[in-house]
C-alpha cells in the first residue's frame, strides 16, 4: 500500500480537509496515475452532503480525473510510462454482463465500481480524484489527446462524456433542434459538443445573464425559461432536450416544447422526487429518458471528438484549499463553468 495526500469529507455535510489515504499496490493490470488536475462536479457535492443518500465516508470525492502515468503492472500493454490518460466516474465493472461487453460499463448488470463513495471488489472503499495519486485498471482509464491541455480534459470525465452520451444516442446532428437547459458545468458542454455535431442548437436558462456565452460556445438561441412567453414561442419546435439541471422541472411546461417523437432527456439529477402529469408524453408520443456518463469506449471517442473539434472545458483554476468555497459557489451558480483543483497543491 502507498499512502497518498488527499482531501476528504470526513463526515457528512462536514467541511473537507486536508488528509492521507491508502493506494492499493500496483498490480498486473494496474496503471498508477500521477493526478495533476481533478474537476469539481456537483455530484460531488450532492454525494459528500448526503443528498443522494448515505455516503460511505471519510470521502475523498473526484471523478474527472486527467494525469500521467508513472508507474505500469508487467501485464498493462494500454499504457506506458508518461502517456496523458484520463479517469472518469467508474474504475471497475463487472466485465461479464452484455452491457459490459458492448462497452456499456456504465449500466454494467451487477452494478459498476465507482470512483469513489464505494466498495472495490475487495470490499474496500474507493477513493476519488481529490488526491495526488490514483491507481486503476488499464481497461477504466482512457487515453487523453495531446491536442488538449490536461487542466481543461479533466471536467470532459464526467461534463463532456455525460453530454456527448445522449446527444449521440438520441442522433443530434444536421436537421436536428436540439436544446439544452441550463449553461452550467455541464450544460456548457452540451452546447459546444450539439453545435460540433452540427444541430441547431438553443439554451433554455433561467435568465439572459450567460447569453453572450452561450452563443460563443456555439448556440444558435438562447431563451430565458423565466419568460412565460418562452414557452408559449417555442412549443412544438425541438427534436431533443437535453436537461443538465439538479432541481425538478416542470416537466409538463418542456415536454410541450417537443415535436411529436421528440425526447426529454435529464442528465441533472434533482435531490427531490418529481412528478408529473402522463397527458404530457401521450399527446405527441414523447419520450422523457435518462442517461448516464458513458462507457469507456465512448468516452475515449469523446476526448478525441473534443481534440478534433478543438475545445475542452471552460474551466478557474482553483488551489486544493479553496474547494469548500468552491462548493459553496457552485451552489450559488458563481463558476464559469467548472472548477478545476490542481492537485499539486494538496
Amino acid at each position: 500500500m502507498t499512502t497518498v495526500a488527499a482531501y476528504a469529507a470526513p463526515a457528512a455535510k462536514a467541511p473537507l480537509e486536508r488528509t492521507t489515504i491508502e493506494r492499493r499496490p500496483v498490480g498486473e493490470f494496474d496503471i498508477l496515475i500521477d493526478i495533476k488536475f481533478a474537476g469539481i462536479c456537483h455530484s460531488d457535492i450532492h454525494q459528500a452532503r448526503d443528498g443522494w443518500g448515505e455516503g460511505i465516508f471519510p470521502m475523498v470525492p473526484g471523478h474527472e480525473i486527467a494525469g500521467v502515468v508513472s508507474e505500469v503492472g508487467p501485464g498493462v500493454t494500454k499504457y506506458a510510462v508518461g502517456d496523458r490518460v484520463g479517469v472518469g466516474c467508474f474504475v471497475d465493472s463487472c466485465r461479464e454482463c452484455e452491457y459490459c461487453e458492448q462497452g456499456l460499463e456504465q449500466y454494467c448488470a451487477k452494478g459498476m465500481t465507482a470512483t469513489y463513495n464505494a466498495l472495490d471488489k475487495d470490499g474496500e472503499p474507493t477513493y476519488g480524484g481529490y488526491s495526488t495519486h490514483l491507481v486503476v485498471d488499464e481497461n477504466y482509464a482512457v487515453r487523453i489527446p495531446e491536442g488538449l491541455a490536461l487542466d481543461v480534459a479533466a471536467p470532459l470525465l464526467c461534463a463532456g462524456i455525460t453530454l456527448y452520451s445522449p446527444l449521440r444516442h438520441w442522433n443530434a446532428g444536421p436537421g436536428k433542434k436540439v436544446a439544452i437547459v441550463g449553461l452550467g458545468g455541464l450544460g456548457h458542454m452540451g452546447v459546444k459538443i450539439a453545435a460540433a455535431l452540427g444541430a441547431e442548437v438553443t439554451v433554455l436558462s433561467q435568465s439572459l445573464s450567460k447569453q453572450d456565452d452561450g452563443l460563443k460556445f456555439g448556440a444558435d438561441h438562447y431563451y430565458a425559461t423565466g419568460d412565460p412567453k418562452t414557452f408559449q414561442e417555442l412549443a412544438g419546435t425541438f427534436d431533443l432536450i437535453v436537461s443538465t439541471v439538479s432541481a425538478p422541472l416542470d416537466f409538463g411546461a418542456y415536454l410541450s416544447l417537443l415535436k411529436t417523437d421528440g425526447a426529454l432527456v435529464n442528465v441533472g439529477a434533482p435531490e427531490e422526487p418529481v412528478s408529473m402529469n402522463l397527458f404530457s408524453l401521450i399527446g405527441g408520443r414523447k419520450t422523457l429518458a435518462g442517461s448516464a456518463i458513458g462507457g469507456i469506449p465512448e468516452t475515449q471517442e469523446m476526448l478525441d471528438f473534443c481534440a478534433e473539434h478543438g475545445f475542452g472545458a471552460e474551466i478557474e483554476l482553483i488551489r486544493a484549499e479553496q474547494v469548500n468555497e468552491a462548493y459553496e459557489r457552485v451552489l450559488a451558480s458563481d463558476v464559469r463553468y467548472r472548477f478545476v483543483i490542481d492537485t499539486a497543491t494538496i
